[in-house]
């Protein structure tokens, strides 16, 4: 007799011995295995169970826990019968077929293995790709890798849950190309069906699929309500496109478009947004935007971001977010930049949309056309070299403009740099060129600047361990000085491109000009003392508490100002910082500055966070300014009953006793959906507020349908925490 090659070893291990008996003779066999090793030889399929029996011809029964395995497909039942020649299965009884991670289980099961063709009646499905189930009626089993469900029902939520539910004619799954397809969906969320298309795709990985994205509704004082319908188009792998018109009640209908594409070598995206006669204020709207960065090789890049939008007032009536409306400056530059053998180098121009609230103007900004620059940074034996250098062409419609120059060498020495103690001099030069030409009104002419520097930079660091309620810590002392020598060079005449006086903080104190920029170099003879004490957890490296405090002291008054003249008093403010992880929950910053001349504070900011797990968030903090600046932020996300947590933000000017920006939350998370309604008002102009409600369906590994608060939640409430988070990033399937 001969035997395929595919069943060689089932023969082998279950029918020689019944060669010997009658045929009508019942072989009874122990179960010999639980478990198999992959198989190694294709095609090869093994049976095991608590019974065999070789019946007239090539047929096998096998009855009690069987299992059949081939090439990692296992089927399960409690009664089989096999025929060896047509490779046909016929079981019943407990019925399941395991593929991977996908798992079909029902009644009764006929296949082909040879054909991996078959049909199982009333089955039960699991698919492992995205943790999704459902039931049908009838599945055809078309291939090893292709399975079509009649009259089926599919959810992603846990067994038990069927908050949501799709319900269609035909559901097909393509392993192959990781897709599914559906006919004749309707959608149902708790009994209810609000969504019915007669054709839907949706993706079994991670992979992108085109399509209808869900519909965003939203609803803004401004604009009245409106609706989005995002159309995803992937054109390829690398490369795709997303159409969204957006219709506007009161204004019209705007069409967002969105290009984005990513290369070996470059990416970047590509976005035009029109609105065609905006019925409020009788004008043609659009935006365009580009963003590129590409790799030349060699250590060269090159990189575009411009945006252009066609009016003023364009994001505040258009866009939904408080991060969109705030825009006053919109870039446009390109550059070409260098890196490699220790030089940096690059070539840019600049320039920018100024956009003006007519209460409030706006400076417009100089442009760059162009600005290069080249610097390197080497090590000379124990000393270090740096060298900067910039050349800029400056332009402006109104003040004056020209040319500037700028190198900056410097080389510092560490007469002592070990552990706990440090002492490192620094001697630098700033020279400066100016060639200016239009908009010169005061004849200011062609002139340099040439400024010595000089730095000395020390400190000490002492450290102790100890303990406190049986938590081992360390603590350090951490006295440092800091004296700048810089003569005094005339720059009154000179114009101003780029500088502005540096604001008062630890950062700046430690640095040797007062200025930002290149066009004013401030005289100095002063010497900043600092004192820093850490307490840091010996366990984990945590810095529990950190505490700091700094002044400047003035040996003579600097000549140097821009704007208000230079306090003459030898001290400075004075700054205190408190901060650190004062708990495993509870983080502090805070930092005052003192005025002891006049005896009364300057400034001082206070944050809190208090974040003991995901969704128990609170933010608090002050911000005051003397004479110009009080305003109190308090934002959180808190779990309310249930499953709703709260989230929220109050932004309060107590100065101009009005809110700068509020919002207000729902939020509920079920197992396999959540639902978000945030009503959000805050500032676009002097005199203008801008109040918009998002409330958002999100059904897991489905789509999310309404206006998506989501950008909004995370801008406006630090920390905050989208708690149904799904472990993989995957792209909203298209409905059809």
């Amino acid at each position: 007799m001969l035997f395929r090659s595919r069943t060689f070893a089932l023969l082998l291990l279950f029918t020689l011995p019944c060669l010997a008996v009658a045929e009508t003779l019942p072989l009874k066999l122990d179960r010999t295995f639980k478990r198999l090793p992959p198989l190694a030889e294709p095609g090869v399929a093994f049976i095991s169970a608590d019974r065999l029996e070789a019946r007239q011809g090539d047929l096998i029964e096998a009855t009690g826990k069987v299992e059949l395995r081939q090439e990692g497909q296992v089927v399960k039942a409690d009664h089989l019968l096999y025929e060896q020649e047509s490779q046909d299965v016929y079981a019943d009884g407990n019925v399941s077929v395991v593929q991977g991670e996908n798992v079909m289980n029902g009644p009764k099961l006929k296949m082909n293995l040879d054909l991996d063709v078959g049909e199982m009646a009333q089955p039960e499905f699991f698919l492992g790709e995205n943790n999704a189930r459902g039931t049908a009626a009838v599945m055809n089993m078309e291939g090893r890798s292709h399975q079509t469900f009649r009259s089926a029902v599919y959810t992603t939520c846990p067994a038990g849950n069927d908050d949501w539910l799709v319900r269609m004619s035909t559901l097909e799954l393509d392993r192959d190309r990781q897709v599914g397809v559906a006919y004749n969906a309707r959608v149902e969320f708790k009994g209810v069906p609000f969504l019915y298309t007669p054709w839907m795709d949706f993706a079994l990985n991670d992979d992108k699929r085109s399509g209808f994205l869900g519909p965003i509704f939203g609803s803004t004082n401004s604009g009245g309500s409106e609706i989005t319908l995002p159309y995803f188009w992937n054109i390829a792998p690398n490369l795709d496109v997303t159409f969204s018109p957006r219709h506007i009640s009161k204004r019209g209908t705007q069409f967002n478009n969105e290009l984005r594409y990513l290369q070996p070598r470059y990416s970047g995206e590509i976005h035009a947004d029109v609105l065609s006669g905006d019925r409020i204020s009788k004008l043609d709207r659009s935006h365009f935007g580009i963003k590129h960065l590409h790799d030349l090789g060699g250590g060269f890049t090159a990189a575009v971001d411009a945006n252009v939008v066609s009016d003023d007032a364009y994001y505040r009536d258009l866009a939904g977010a408080l991060s969109g409306t705030s825009q006053a400056n919109l870039l446009r530059e390109g550059v070409v930049s260098y890196a490699g053998y220790g030089w940096s180098a690059s070539a840019r121009v600049q320039r920018y949309q100024t956009l003006q609230d007519p209460l409030a103007p706006v400076a417009i900004p100089y442009r760059r056309q162009p600005q290069l620059t080249l610097n390197t940074s080497r090590q000379l034996a124990d000393s270090t070299l740096d060298f900067t250098s910039e050349y800029v062409d400056y332009r402006h419609p109104d003040l004056v403009s020209g040319q500037r120059v700028v190198i900056n060498p410097s080389i510092n020495y560490p007469l002592l740099n070990e552990q706990g103690y440090f002492l490192i001099p620094k001697l630098g030069l700033h020279y400066t060129s100016y060639v200016l030409d239009a908009n010169n009104t005061s004849n200011v002419p062609n002139t340099q600047r040439t400024v010595p520097m000089f730095s000395l930079d020390s400190g000490l660091i002492f450290e102790r361990n100890d303990s406190f309620l049986g938590n081992a810590y360390m603590q350090t002392l951490e006295p440092r000085a800091y004296y700048v020598r810089i003569p005094y060079r005339d720059q009154s005449f000179l114009p101003n491109f780029d500088s502005a006086l540096a604001p008062f903080s630890f950062s700046q104190i430690f640095t040797e000009n007062r200025f930002l920029g290149s066009d004013r170099v401030g005289d100095a003879d002063m010497m900043t003392l600092a004192l820093t004490s850490r307490v840091i957890d010996g366990d984990d490296g945590t810095e529990r508490l950190r505490v700091a405090v700094a002044e400047r002291f003035t040996f003579k008054t600097p000549q140097v100002n821009l704007g208000a003249v230079a306090d003459s008093n030898s001290r400075s403010d004075i700054l205190l910082m408190l901060g650190g992880r004062m708990t495993r929950a509870w983080n502090l910053d805070s930092q005052l500055q003192y005025n002891p001349n006049q005896k009364h504070t300057q400034t001082y900011n206070v944050a809190a966070r208090y974040n003991s797990e995901a969704g128990k968030l609170l933010n608090l903090g002050y911000r005051y300014t003397r004479d110009s600046l009080r305003q109190m932020d308090v934002s959180g996300q808190w779990p309310l009953f249930g499953r709703w947590h709260g989230v929220g933000r109050l932004n309060y000017s107590l100065r101009e006793a009005r809110v700068l920006e509020a919002l207000g939350g729902l939020e509920y998370n079920a197992a396999c959906w959540s639902i978000r309604v945030v009503v959000q008002s805050f500032t676009t102009a002097t005199n203008e507020r801008s109040t918009g409600i998002y409330a958002q369906l999100e059904l897991s590994d489905l789509f999310r349908i309404g206006s998506d608060p989501l950008e909004a939640l995370k801008i406006s409430v630090p920390g905050y925490t989208k708690l149904n988070e799904l472990t993989s990033a995957k792209p909203e399937q298209g409905l059809h």
